[in-house]
Formats: C-alpha cells, sequence, structure tokens
C-alpha cells in the first residue's frame, strides 16, 4: 500500500488526536505541520517527529507533497482552509463542526466535488463500540419502531477554558455548547433516528462571560413520528458528567452513557440476538471526553484514499447535524418551531 502523506493545520488541544492516530496507522506519516503560534508547531514536531514546520498554512499546502490535510483550527476557518486545499488537489480532512453555517459547509462540499478530491467531517463517536452495536440493532430492526431519543451532554467548563484563546465562545469562529461540544450528540442523533421534520429549542448563557450559550435544550420531532430530546449543559460540577443516549423503540431500550457514549448501561430486547454477548466487551473508559474514536475514523480514511474503503462521514453526512443545530439556533432565537430543511 501507498504512504499516505498528511499535513495538519492548528496543533492545538484537538490535534494531539489526530498526532497519535496517525502515529499507529501503517503507511500513514504527517509530514508537516502549521499553526500560528510558531512554538506549539515546533513542540508538535519535536514530539512526533514532524518533518517540517510552518507558520503559514497556505505555504505548507503549496510546500509539501500532501495527499490530504488534517484541518484541526476554530470552526469557523474550516471551510475557508478545507476549499483552499481542495482547489489544490489535497483532499480534506476537518474536525467538527465543517462549518459554523451552511452556505460555507455547501461551498466547501461544492469544491471537493469539483475537483475529485474527498472530504471528511470527523465524527469519531460514531465508531464507539457501543454504538456500533447500537447502530447494527437499529439496522436489524431490533427495535420494531423507533419511539423515541435522549442525548444529554452534561459536562464542564471553566471560564478559563474560553479565556485560553480569544475565538472560543464566540459566534464568528466557534459557536455555542450546541455547535461545539454536543456536535458529536447531534450527529448521533440523527444518523441514529433518521431526519428530522422540525425542531424547537432554548438556550442560554448563564455562568460564562462568552457571546455563545453554556446550556441549551431541545426537542425534535423525527420524520418517522419519533420525538427527540436533546439537553446540553457546560455547568456541570465539579466536572464532565455525563455523554449519553437513550434510544426506546417497540420492542427495546437501550442506554450508552459515560462520559463520552462509551458505556452500555442499558441493553434490553423482546429476542435475543448474537450481538448481545458483546456488550460487555465494547465498553470503554476514555481518560477524556474525546474518547478512542479517531483511530478507527483516521484509518478509514487513510483506507479510503488507499482505494479500499468507503467513507464512514463525508462532507454531506457531516452537513446534516450542522443544519439541525442551526435550525435549534433559529428556534432559540425566535421562539419558533423550525421546519427542516432549512433554506439556504
Amino acid at each position: 500500500m501507498r504512504l499516505i502523506k498528511f499535513g495538519l493545520i492548528g496543533c492545538g488541544r484537538i490535534s494531539e488526536k489526530h498526532f497519535q492516530a496517525i502515529e499507529q496507522i501503517e503507511n500513514s506519516k504527517i509530514i508537516a505541520c502549521a499553526d500560528i503560534i510558531k512554538s506549539r508547531a515546533v513542540k508538535a514536531s519535536e514530539k512526533y517527529k514532524i518533518k517540517s514546520v510552518y507558520t503559514d498554512y497556505k505555504k505548507m499546502l503549496e510546500n509539501e507533497d500532501i495527499d490530504a490535510v488534517l484541518i484541526c483550527t476554530p470552526s469557523g476557518l474550516h471551510p475557508k482552509m478545507g476549499i483552499e486545499a481542495a482547489k489544490m488537489k489535497i483532499h480534506v480532512i476537518t474536525e467538527k463542526p465543517m462549518a459554523i453555517n451552511l452556505k460555507s459547509a455547501d461551498d466547501l462540499i461544492k469544491t471537493c466535488d469539483d475537483n475529485l478530491v474527498q472530504l471528511f467531517v470527523v465524527k469519531q463517536n460514531r465508531l464507539n463500540p457501543p454504538i456500533q452495536l447500537l447502530k447494527r440493532a437499529i439496522s436489524k430492526n431490533r427495535f420494531g419502531r423507533l419511539f423515541s431519543a435522549n442525548a444529554t451532554v452534561r459536562w464542564t467548563r471553566p471560564q478559563s477554558y474560553y479565556d485560553q484563546a480569544k475565538w472560543r465562545g464566540t459566534w464568528e469562529l466557534d459557536g455555542g455548547a450546541f455547535l461545539n461540544q454536543a456536535s458529536h450528540y447531534f450527529d448521533l442523533i440523527q444518523w441514529l433516528m433518521g431526519s428530522a421534520e422540525s425542531v424547537m429549542a432554548f438556550t442560554t448563557t448563564i455562568n460564562h462571560e462568552i457571546e455563545t450559550e453554556d446550556e441549551g435544550a431541545g426537542i425534535i420531532h423525527f420524520l418517522n413520528g419519533a420525538i427527540g430530546v436533546i439537553e446540553v449543559t457546560m455547568n456541570t460540577y465539579p466536572h464532565n458528567y455525563e455523554g449519553s443516549i437513550t434510544i426506546l423503540g417497540e420492542f427495546g431500550s437501550v442506554k450508552i452513557g459515560g462520559i463520552a457514549v462509551n458505556k452500555i448501561e442499558h441493553w434490553e430486547f423482546k429476542d435475543y440476538d448474537d450481538d448481545d454477548k458483546y456488550i460487555e466487551q465494547s465498553n470503554t473508559n476514555p481518560k477524556s471526553v474525546y474518547g478512542f474514536g479517531h483511530l478507527g475514523f483516521l484509518q478509514n480514511v487513510v483506507n479510503v484514499l488507499q482505494g479500499n474503503a468507503k467513507p464512514e462521514v463525508d462532507g454531506r453526512s457531516g452537513r446534516n447535524s450542522l443544519e439541525l443545530i442551526l435550525a435549534m439556533y433559529e428556534s432559540a432565537k425566535t421562539g419558533r418551531k423550525i421546519t427542516l430543511p432549512l433554506k439556504t
């Protein structure tokens, strides 16, 4: 298999997961990294033996012979950077969310299509073993009719977290608890339950000095008739407490909890299936809310670029949860029920 060469933009908090994962994947290597804070890029290059360091990501894209770029910058920058890479025939892997509005997300998707490059959106929680079991149960129709779903994100972010960088907690570059911290949970609930028909939501900023919300709740009416509830807070005392999803159906009830949908807390179906034997061994114990999914996600990226697989999460799939979140924001802003799809 040919070596897949990556460049990485943004050597901050989440980049560690990418550096660590690529180190473990055969026939893949990050050969260059870029960050506007040179010391951060240098530190990463020394730790992970990266050949080239840049403070200008454009120069990295121009000078380095890379197959794909890993975009780990503030959310509002993802589309611009991805579009520039795609125009240079470089495949794009962007952290969540892929954009902070639908127009820029659509521009990124179209540019990648026009230039015949792959667009991957990081949704690593889909690859958590308990979530994979749950998805299989739905695919096998073990639940029968799906009645309801609940996603709960009870984490904590101190004010110092937002104060670390000016872009955090801003509408221009970050988004709030829905769009940033809970992005994966909006993705999971619509990936598991199907498309939404309409939503209603409330948000508030109750405990932080930021532009965006630190807490919110929303209701989803799915096209299949089921009802979903999503509850998000960054105000849990004193530390991250829960990141869970619960699905209730005609013949089954499942809750996957832990701090990052990493542990099956309830699993009950009318009829037995061999998957039931894997409940205990599917549980993981991550040290952070990021979980362990980046390795599996980036392995899929490498497999796709080598011509041996289909993308787990492409641009259009990544767009679905963005639209759901933006509909929630519109509802919270206007006090109205918002129907989907949104007008762009």
